[in-house]
């Protein structure tokens, strides 16, 4: 069975400029509970999936994701999330084994979590993660 019929979609990211004004936005005017908060980084419960912000500068510097703002630039991440390490690798090796472009292997980062990224036709980004022992860091208080 492939891929996108094995896993779901996890997260939906938003790519944005300004990640307080963007919090601002989603909690003020649409209703959003924050669940995690990072340097460069918010996510929020809502009916359904996770949304997350994620400031350009702060995934580019971290992962090699182009920052370049205006027309054809990134704003959307979608992500899986996986359960462990090990199933995050057997994506990865079935997923470029079918050609699909990653920017580097899996590997460690600093929020935590393994991860993978690949662009898509569009250049929507797409994340591959598995949390480390301890799950997400930031976690706010309801």
């Amino acid at each position: 069975m492939d891929f996108a019929q094995r896993h779901a979609i996890s997260d939906v990211c938003i790519l944005c400029s300004d990640i307080e004004t963007s919090i601002r936005f989603y909690v003020d005017k649409l209703g959003f509970v924050p669940k995690h908060r990072a340097e460069g980084f918010a996510d929020f419960t809502g009916a359904g999936l996770t949304l997350a912000l994620w400031q350009i500068d702060h995934i580019s510097s971290h992962t090699g994701i182009s920052n370049v703002r205006g027309p054809g630039a990134h704003k959307a991440c979608i992500a899986v999330k996986l359960d462990t390490p090990a199933e995050l690798d057997a994506a990865y090796a079935e997923l470029k084994g079918k050609g699909v472009p990653f920017q580097a292997p899996p590997a460690d980062y600093a929020w935590n979590a393994y991860c993978c990224y690949f662009t898509g036709p569009d250049d929507e980004v797409w994340e591959l993660y598995a949390w480390r022992e301890g799950g997400a860091p930031g976690k706010l208080e309801a």
